[in-house]
Order: structure tokens, then sequence, then C-alpha cells
């Protein structure tokens, strides 16, 4: 670089700048067209010289990310001069300069922790969340710098945020990075063991799950292991083994210890042959994966008005026959009848036994009219219920709210079933059905409401488990198998009972 230019970069002189410019448009261009150069933006970052700087900027906005001969960006200079205001400055031109990897892939963020500055990190964080799951050519995360720079303040700053984070990502930074591996294999669980941080193995322990507490290194060695054989200080490593040991911390050659590692067994899964249902998982799961979020709302739209209508008619089911007939057969019958008299008395007529004249086989026929189509009705509109209700529960995506939603649709089925039940009652109870087939398929109706309401409540049971416990989850397409399958057979035996 010009010396001249050195100067002006040094001195936050920008008329000088600017001076050099005029004598050669191409001054910052040449040195940009070096893939790594100590940038006049360097300078000035690590001078602290603000307007400077953000004058560079705004020339070449590629120096901002360009790395010197020694590997670090105009951030890292900025930090480790202590440079506070330049480095605000600089994230307020582009918050994704907290990401830029320099030397050894060590990002600004990591150079905070290793300082432990948490007004910075906090800062960072705020800023720019996904730097947390930034890690080095050692395969070191956040927390495993924090740990080996002793600053538990930062390490507990991470942590706080880590698990307040509304950030889409938050769920699997919590579950992966807290049980990170580095190229050693250590975890920072391991990592603490070896240092002997016995506050950080608190902290840990407190979000850790047993196979992650239990984790092996390349050595074969589990955190129990590490701080059993290489205790620096016996007071805290004792301490150390009596908080492992009660959260289930076992030695690698404990018997009670798996031997066989997640690798293996994934690796054997993918010899195995495909079954027919993990066949069709694969293809409604690449389905799910591919479907855009604009068919996926469409989708929704539909099944939510299919739901809305079927439910709507359930308030209002076909009205039952009418009883005007039979009402005007007792009273033609009571007309007919011969009045009582004396002579009635004296032939000792037994009104409890008299035989009482049928009615005709059109009164009949008009009294058990509609039985098979009110039956039909009930079965198709529950039919059409559950299925768009299980279909919204399969289009909804993988969310803590979806777990609210099918809590409500739960209570939503459950008021659909009480409906069915006071709705059937009255053409149960008053009416004889003209045949018996309408008679079962009504009870299959019922039994079928009750059957999907379990199965509802087995997806919702298992949505809340995976929302509180994601370890536990597997594939989501498993569950459309087992609605699917009660949804053929009760549509193929309702619709031939009345063939």
């Amino acid at each position: 670089m010009d010396e001249r230019m050195m100067e002006a970069a040094q001195t936050g002189d920008i008329n000088l700048l600017y001076e050099l410019i005029l004598n050669d448009p191409y001054v910052l261009q040449r040195i940009d067209d070096v893939p790594f150069f100590h940038t006049p933006l360097h300078v000035a970052a690590s001078a602290g010289h603000i307007e400077f700087m953000m004058e560079m900027i705004n020339l070449k906005p590629s120096f901002a990310r360009k790395l010197n001969q020694a590997g670090f960006s105009p951030l890292h200079l900025a930090l480790q001069n202590n440079r506070t205001q330049g480095v605000l400055q600089l994230l307020k031109f582009d918050s994704g300069l907290v990401r830029v990897k320099g030397r050894e892939g060590f990002t600004p963020l990591h150079h905070v922790i290793q300082t432990g500055d948490v007004d910075l990190l906090i800062k960072f964080l705020k800023v720019c969340p996904k730097a947390i799951e930034d890690v080095t050519v050692r395969n070191e995360t956040v927390f495993h710098l924090a740990v080996k720079s002793d600053m538990f303040e930062a390490f507990q700053v991470l942590v706080g945020w880590l698990i307040r984070s509304r950030h889409e990502s938050a769920q699997r930074w919590e579950n992966e990075l807290l049980s990170w591996a580095d190229v050693d294999g250590n975890t920072v669980l391991h990592i603490a063991a070896i240092r002997n941080r016995p506050r950080v193995v608190k902290v840990l322990l407190g979000h850790l799950l047993r196979d992650q507490i239990n984790a092996k290194n390349l050595e074969g060695l589990t955190a129990l292991d590490i701080q059993s054989q290489y205790p620096w200080n016996e007071r805290q490593a004792d301490r150390i083994i009596d908080m492992l040991s009660k959260a289930g911390g076992l030695s690698a050659s404990s018997p009670s210890l798996p031997n066989t590692s997640f690798t293996s067994i994934y690796l054997k899964s993918l010899k195995d042959k495909m079954s027919w249902n993990q066949k069709w998982e694969t293809r409604a799961g690449r389905g799910m994966m591919c479907m855009p979020h604009e068919m996926r709302n469409a989708f929704l739209v539909v099944t939510v008005l299919i739901i809305t209508t079927t439910f709507e008619a359930s308030l209002n089911p076909p009205n039952k026959p009418d009883d005007s007939s039979s009402m005007k057969y007792q009273v033609s019958l009571s007309q007919d009848q011969p009045p009582l008299n004396s002579h009635t008395f004296g032939h000792k007529t037994d009104f409890n036994t008299a035989p009482i004249p049928s009615p005709s086989a059109m009164d009949v026929s008009k009294k058990d009219d509609g039985t098979s189509e009110y039956s039909l009705f009930w079965f198709y509109d529950a039919f059409t219920f559950w299925a768009a209700l299980f279909l919204t529960v399969i289009l909804l995506p993988s969310h803590f709210f979806s777990s609210l939603i099918l809590l409500i649709l739960l209570s939503f089925g459950s008021t659909f079933i009480i409906l069915f039940d006071v709705s059937s009652w009255p053409w149960e109870h008053s009416y004889e059905f003209s045949k018996k087939n309408a008679h079962i398929l009504l009870d299959i109706t019922s039994i079928f409401n009750i059957v999907s309401l379990f199965i509802l409540l087995f997806v919702v049971a298992r949505q809340l488990l995976f929302d509180f416990a994601p370890e536990l989850n597997s594939n989501k397409t498993y569950f459309i198998l087992l609605p699917l399958t009660v949804y053929i057979i009760v549509l193929v035996t309702g619709t031939s009972l009345l063939l």
C-alpha cells in the first residue's frame, strides 16, 4: 500500500484520501484486487478513526470482509485494539460481519467470548443470532471457547440467551450446540471435566440428556472417565464426579452404557431392506418437504372450509319423518270404535288384551321413510369431518403453536361427537329403522367417531411430547398411516352395508 495512503488511514485524514484518489482513480481498486491485503480500512479500524473508516466503507464496501495477510478482518482488528465505537459502527453497516471467519476459523464473536466482554457479546447475539452456530477449524463452538478461556460469566450469558431465544433455529441450537463435539470428540462437558469447572458442569447437567452426558470422545472416554483419571483438584474432582453420577453419568467401561454407537446403528439401518411402510413414509415425507408454502396454505384453507361445512350440516341434520299419519290413524280409530255402553261392558271386553288394528302398509312405509338416508347422512358427514380434520393435522407445520391448535382441534372433535349423539338420539329411540343395516351403520358411525377421537388424542400427545422432548421424535409421516387405515376400513364397511 502507498505510504501516503497508509498515512491517511493512520491519521484519519479524509482530505488526503480524496487527494490520492484524484491523482490515481484506481488506487483503491488495485488494493481490492489482491485477495489478502492490509487495507486502509484495516488501518483505520485499528486506530479507531471512525469517520475515515465509514468513508472508506462507502467507497469500497468489500474491504469490510477482506482479510489481511495475518488472517484478520477490520472488525477483528477493532476488537483486538479495544475500539468499541468502531466495532459498533461496523455492525451498523453490516451485522453479518460478526460471522466473518478469520485465522483458524475464529469469528469476531469468538474473540468476544475469549475476552469475556459480555456487553459486546449480548450486542453481537442481538444483531446476528446465527453467529452462535459458527465453529472454528477445530470444530469448537462458542461454548467450548468460553470454558477453555475460563469465562464463566460469558458461558452463563450464552446458555441463558440460548434457552430464551425465540429464533426459528433456537430449538435445534439448544439440542446440538451444548453437546457438540470438537475434532477430538470432546463435548463442552468433556472440556469442563478436563479443566475442572464444576460450575460449568452444574449448568450443563441441567440441559443435557443422559446419552449426551455419557457421550464418548475419540479416546473412548466419557466425562466421568476424564474427571476420574485426570483430576487437577481433588476437592473439585469429587464434586464433579458426584454431580455426574447423580445425573446418570457412567464410565465407558460400565455394562449399563450401550457399546453400540449411533453411527453403527444408523449404518445398520441403511443396509437393511426398506419395508413397505418405510417406503411410503419416505414418499410422503418428500412430498411434505417439497410442498411450497402457498400450496400448503391453500390446502389448509380447503380443509378448514370442509370442517366448517360438515359441522354446520351437523347442526341442521335432516328432519325426522312426519308422524302426522300415525296421529291421524289414532284419531280415526277412536272415532270408529263404538261408544262404551252397558252392552259393551256386558261382553266384558278386556281393553288391555283386545287386538288393535294395525295401520296400513302405506302408513308403515311413511313412518320408516328416510331412515336409510339419515344413517348415510351421518356416516358420510362424520367421515368427511374427520378426514378434513386429520388432513389439517398433517398439513400443520412443526411448531409449538401447532400443538396448541391440535389441542383446540381435539376439543372441537369432542364437540362433534356430542353433537352427533344428541342429534341422532331421537331417531334411534323414537323410530323403527326399516332396514337393520341402517341402524348398524349409525352404530358404526358412532364407533368411528370415538376411534377417530382417540387417534387425534394420540397425535396430539405425540406432538406435545416432541415439543418438550424432541429427542423422542420420529418421522411425522408414520402417523399418517393410522388414520388413513381406519378411514379406508370404515368407508368400505359402511358403504357395503347399504349396497
